[in-house]
């Protein structure tokens, strides 16, 4: 199913790590399932599909919507954004690329949070999130701490 030009369901639900550990990753009803559709539809319309555009290659998600398991696998936090299927983690290249996804997104999209994130091994990847249903709150953080707490449009 397509979310947008460029993005598709499959892709915002894909999850290595329940590939891996024989995890179901997706919605539990089908009420569930509408609900994480229009979500995601949304996050790739106002966020994803943008930045596609603006860089003009394929922006690859690491994570999408995750379900209860998933994202108990993943170590995610109990009421992530991504359960609702309203964040996305987006793979970067290097930090010259993260910096020019993190800048695009900040100056050129409305979003709730945008996180600069790193593991200890050395990966970094930008976590976006959008919320079609309330108010986005420009929240700008790193993964260690807060570099920016609200943008003003």
């Amino acid at each position: 199913m397509r979310l947008s030009k460029n993005f598709t369901y499959e892709e915002l639900t894909h999850s290595n790590v329940a590939e891996r550990k024989g995890l179901r990753n997706r919605p539990k009803t089908k009420e569930e399932e509408k609900k994480v559709i229009e979500n995601l539809k949304a996050l790739c319309m106002e966020v994803l599909q943008p930045l596609r555009d603006y860089l003009g290659k394929p922006v690859v998600i690491s994570s999408g919507f995750r379900s209860e398991e998933v994202n108990r696998a993943v170590g995610g936090v109990k009421g992530s954004q991504h359960l609702k299927g309203e964040a996305a983690d987006i793979h970067v290249e290097d930090t010259e690329h993260l910096l020019k996804i993190m800048h695009f997104i900040m100056d050129e999209t409305d979003f709730d949070q945008l996180i600069w994130e790193k593991n200890k091994q050395g990966t970094q990847w930008v976590h976006v999130s959008y919320r079609r249903n309330g108010v986005n709150k420009h929240q700008v953080l790193s993964s260690r701490e807060l570099l920016f707490t609200t943008k003003i449009k």
